[in-house]
């Protein structure tokens, strides 16, 4: 036998996953808990990102080396690069390239660079001004990329250099990028909204619909958090002088660099919303908007052009090895079992259906640490949601709950995956305790959102029954 074997089974009621592996032909097989599992998979992921391996390559590593012990040598290797190739040849991720190419160009074209001189008008002699322009960009670009990875390496490595230069402390400077970017799950178009419909048989519609209100929500919450640190603690976030601007000089800048964005912004989702396309062509449509506005506005040059290629490219490869070695492990842990013991381990527990749900939404935020949102959905999704609905709960309120716990396990240390993007653009000197210390305060608003929208569900419900009725 060269192969592991997952078994499952209840004694007294509880379930209990172990797996069981190949340790010789004469003394045959090692059982072992998924508990052990996890920590035995786990603690070298730790270590190597613990000395500096890049995020992609000690997923790699760890997936080698696992899948050789738990799957059964040379055909678990095997199976290895065939899960590999498949989690990056997926037609979900296509958006990814796209989405890059759109948010390149409006940075190469200088969009971007005219939509934040706008807003930094507005924002005036704010203390704290460019970390709200790190949320307000954030928010802007979700409804434009829809896509988190790209929005933190996007604004990380347009903003966080200038934050620093201004005297931004890494509070400061980081944390409110890692924040605000993680909006792209929560503002249309989001990709994974689509994705969690199809896997559920949820409205997609609906879903888009429902996670509005939550989006804002959490902007709100970064922007109170920023203006109360900033209060209590101004050496974060250090004033310096700029020019008076008039009225009808930022009425100007808006008219001339914010409203010729609605057309991008439609040509994303409103042709999403009225049907015209799906979100991968939405992201086609999106870039070339982007294309033709640069060329509109006479900055379209050749070397504009091969650069946003050249640059887009860099990225979505980053990207994508972060999403296939993040993939591939979760595969792992599903196949040793792990996966499986850890949710019965928790769905085993004799609490109240409303306890469940919430420690569903925590179990999500526990695997968004260590997994990608693909392979989270994937596992979990077709178990949740019919619990959700026997239970009788808005299956529409518990997907934008589950998206926001996604974004939160995206961002929480040590594994999150923006966390290691953020790292990968960041100023030089920058550690992974500096990048951790700064997401913590916006993971506890990202709690906040949840425990809002777990108690008050009407802030999902209510503009879908509106919408829809």
């Amino acid at each position: 036998v060269d192969r592991s074997i997952t078994i499952g089974c209840r004694i007294d009621g509880h379930p209990v996953h172990r797996a069981i592996y190949p340790h010789s032909k004469r003394q045959g097989f090692i059982v072992m808990e998924w508990y052990y599992i996890i920590a035995i998979i786990l603690g070298p992921l730790f270590v190597l990102m613990f000395v500096g391996l890049p995020v992609a390559f000690a997923f790699l590593a760890v997936n080698i080396v696992g899948s050789a012990i738990l799957m059964g040598g040379l055909p678990g290797i095997k199976q290895l690069v065939l899960n590999s190739v498949d989690s990056v040849s997926s037609f979900v991720l296509i958006p990814i390239a796209l989405f890059m190419i759109m948010g390149e160009a409006m940075f190469r074209s200088g969009i971007a660079i005219d939509l934040m001189d706008t807003l930094d008008k507005w924002f005036g002699r704010l203390r704290g001004r460019l970390a709200l322009m790190a949320v307000g960009g954030g928010v802007l670009f979700s409804t434009l990329t829809g896509n988190s990875m790209g929005s933190t390496a996007l604004l990380g490595s347009s903003l966080t250099p200038e934050m620093e230069k201004r005297g931004y402390k890494k509070p400061m400077s980081l944390g409110p990028i890692l924040g605000s970017s993680g909006l792209a799950i929560m503002i249309p178009p989001s990709a994974l909204a689509v994705v969690l419909g199809v896997i559920a048989e949820l409205s997609i519609r609906r879903i888009l619909i429902g996670i509005i209100i939550p989006g804002l929500l959490m902007a709100l919450l970064y922007i109170i958090y920023i203006l109360g640190r900033c209060r209590l603690q101004p050496e974060l976030a250090p004033s310096f002088d700029v020019p008076k601007v008039s009225l009808s000089e930022k009425l100007s800048a808006t008219a001339i660099n914010i409203l010729p964005l609605t057309f991008v912004i439609f040509s994303v989702v409103g042709v999403i919303f009225l049907g015209i396309a799906t979100p991968s062509e939405a992201a086609a449509t999106g870039a070339f908007s982007v294309l033709i506005l640069a060329a509109l506005k006479r900055r379209l040059t050749f070397k504009v052009f091969g650069d946003t290629m050249f640059s887009s490219a860099n990225i979505s490869v980053m990207v994508l090895l972060i999403i296939s070695g993040a993939i591939t492990f979760s595969q792992l842990l599903a196949f040793t079992g792990a996966t499986y013991g850890m949710i019965d381990a928790v769905m085993s527990i004799d609490i109240s259906n409303e306890a469940i749900v919430f420690l569903m939404i925590m179990l999500v935020i526990l695997m968004g640490m260590v997994m990608g949102p693909l392979p989270i959905m994937l596992i979990t999704l077709p178990i949740f949601i019919p619990i959700v609905i026997q239970f009788g709960f808005d299956p529409i309120w518990f997907a934008a709950m589950y998206l926001v716990a996604i974004e939160t396990g995206a961002t929480s240390p040590p594994f999150g995956a923006a966390l290691f993007v953020m790292k990968g653009v960041a100023p030089k000197g920058t550690t992974m305790g500096d990048i951790y210390g700064a997401a913590i305060p916006f993971v506890i608003c990202d709690f906040i959102a949840i425990l809002l929208i777990f108690f008050i569900p009407e802030i999902v419900t209510y503009p879908v029954d509106l919408m829809f009725k």
